[in-house]
């Protein structure tokens, strides 16, 4: 099948833009590889440092003939997602012994939970936590001693924050080894009547705890199709996954097995050898394209339009918003997962998963095939998944059919015709739109807005029965050089209450959603923000606002609108407490939403 004339285009007008940085990448890129192993440059002193504590691994090191792993982990015991990375680099450490290669723990990066943050003051430290892990995993790199890096990451910030430094250090062979989703617990749309029941005050806290924890309850992802296994999928699309390697639950023989394969498969493609494939030839302009394409048929994460603009940026990429709408625009919709859906990702992989999609996908001109991956090059090996025979991974030919069209159907036959991301532009500014859960008459609200620069102040107008007629919900001074751009993903439960009972609500911000954006319109990540003088900060209670996911406007419906002077709010209290205070030079220096939202990009 012929490349789809749009994914060429969009292609082609991103490798147009890109030229100049991509080039200077490169060639820092080359002149990195051409020094040869790192540990050649050390001196005998540099060594004896880092091969210390190594015991037995000590000779195979000095005499640099072995692969030396570098082991970057996020592991902690406070993610659930990343709680089975504990045994990981005892496992790779093993493996690569076994081929003839040794492995260190290079360094750890900081991993925090959305989940325990959503709606607290440490949320506000969240999209900055990306930039961090990429600085220090920048560190752990930095001691010069690897052949290849091997990154241990799964959730929302972290696997953007270790890409950007594995493109940074793209003269490494990389592979990233995921834990994989936790079992499937209480169904998805069941703990969200909970959520909304706890709201309205009809339960107490008590039976919401009690739902919460039946469905959090083990180790590994989150099983709803949110930011961390949105992450998942595009590893995978852009070949830094082992085929079929994503949803593969924990503490399974298959989930081990699949560990030790890819630390073998990492020593296999390092510089030493004759299969060298360093992570810059994989973060080509092509696998970028890629992965927005899985993006929208798998109707994945609003987070990712944030971040795969900051990922592409560390290779020398430049994305931008209306790369993603026209990628949306001729890429279907072929998975019904929640937020999306009533499936988990347990019961999107059993149904025939990303293999399946992939394929489907290569079929209908909508992938690049001519792509290099860990694997090898093309991505059609990515039409194969992975299964434990006598106790070794091999690759069979993944499935032709779905095995659930409730939940998978081809590319002939999608959900919709369309990813569901749609670019939002008009007198408001810039941003962006899900609507791959959003029903079709709700794609056009126009209503009075109510301005507020909290979610708190609109839970309370809430609580207070303030909201009796169609409203559009500004929450405005969230952008990320005034707070960080926290998720709002708090007042799903509120707005979706206010729906249920007939109104017509959305909701306008120049903060964050969530991968669990659902079926309340959300025009998100609204650019340039209210604390740079954007469009949000001379909205007034009252003015009428129209979002319209169909045309792909955003605006508000006043004479006057342009000559108002900006509003500015005193925001003093988000630059101390919960560790605020040390990232006020994030919040000078960060950039613009719509190209990354990085301070050091």
């Amino acid at each position: 099948m012929a490349l789809n004339s749009t994914i060429e285009r969009v292609t082609d007008r991103i490798i147009k833009r890109s030229e100049a940085s991509r080039a200077k990448y490169l060639a820092h890129m080359k002149t990195a590889a051409d020094k040869g192993p790192r540990r050649a440059h050390l001196t005998c002193g540099n060594q004896a440092h880092a091969y210390a504590a190594m015991g037995a691994d000590k000779d195979a090191l000095v005499q640099e003939r072995a692969p030396n792993i570098g082991i970057v982990t996020a592991y902690n015991d406070m993610l659930s997602a990343h709680q089975p990375f504990e045994t990981y680099p005892n496992i790779i450490r093993e493996e690569a012994r076994k081929n003839g290669g040794t492995a260190q723990v290079a360094g750890g990066v900081p991993a925090m939970c959305d989940g325990v943050t959503q709606g607290q003051h440490g949320m506000e430290l969240s999209l900055f936590s990306r930039d961090v892990i990429a600085l220090a995993a920048g560190i752990a790199l930095s001691h010069n001693t690897f052949d290849a890096a091997v990154y241990l990451g799964v959730c929302d910030k972290i696997v953007p924050g270790l890409v950007m430094a594995a493109a940074t250090f793209g003269y490494l062979p990389t592979i990233f080894l995921p834990a994989g989703p936790m079992q499937s617990g209480i169904p998805n749309d069941e703990k969200a009547k909970v959520r909304q029941q706890f709201a309205t005050g009809q339960i107490g806290r008590d039976e919401l705890m009690k739902a919460e924890m039946a469905s959090y309850h083990s180790a590994g992802t989150c099983t709803f199709y949110g930011t961390a296994n949105s992450n998942q999928m595009l590893m995978e699309f852009m070949g830094l996954h082992l085929p079929g390697a994503s949803f593969v639950n924990p503490e399974s023989p298959l989930r081990d097995a699949l560990t030790r394969y890819g630390t073998k498969r990492v020593l296999e493609i390092t510089n030493l050898g004759n299969d060298y494939r360093p992570a810059c030839d994989i973060l080509d302009e092509k696998a970028f394209v890629n992965g927005m394409v899985g993006l929208m048929a798998t109707g994945g994460s609003t987070n990712l339009v944030l971040h795969m603009p900051a990922m592409a940026r560390a290779a020398g990429i430049h994305l931008e918003i209306e790369d993603f709408d026209d990628i949306s625009s001729v890429t279907p919709l072929m998975a019904k997962v929640y937020p999306n859906g009533l499936a988990d990702v347990n019961h999107f992989h059993a149904a025939g998963g990303l293999g399946y999609m992939m394929s489907q996908l290569l079929d209908a001109g909508l992938l690049h095939e001519d792509v290099k991956t860990i694997m090898g090059d093309g991505l059609n090996k990515y039409r194969q998944e992975p299964k434990l025979k006598d106790g070794k991974i091999a690759f069979d030919t993944a499935a032709r059919e779905t095995m659930n069209d409730k939940i998978l159907r081809p590319a002939t036959d999608p959900f919709q015709p369309t990813g569901g991301l749609k670019q939002l532009t008009g007198n408001l500014g810039t941003g962006m739109i899900k609507i791959s859960a959003v029903a079709a008459e709700r794609h056009i609200i126009e209503a009075p807005a109510r301005v507020f620069e909290t979610q708190d102040a609109v839970k309370d107008a809430f609580k207070a029965e303030e909201f009796t007629a169609d409203t559009i919900v500004v929450v405005r001074f969230q952008g990320p050089r005034m707070n960080g751009m926290p998720e709002l993903h708090s007042l799903t439960p509120t707005l979706a209450v206010l729906q249920d009972r007939g109104l017509k609500v959305a909701l306008v911000t120049d903060g964050r959603m969530s991968g669990a954006s659902g079926k309340v319109p959300a025009a998100i990540h609204v650019s340039p923000e209210a604390a740079m003088g954007g469009p949000l900060s001379k909205i007034k209670d009252g003015d009428i606002v129209r979002l319209d996911a169909t045309a792909g406007t955003l605006d508000v419906l006043a004479s006057d609108f342009d000559a108002r002077t900006a509003d500015t709010v005193d925001m003093t209290q988000n630059t101390y407490g919960t560790g605020r205070e040390l990232f006020d030079v994030f919040r000078h220096n960060v950039g613009l939403a719509s190209n990354g939202a990085s301070a050091i990009l």
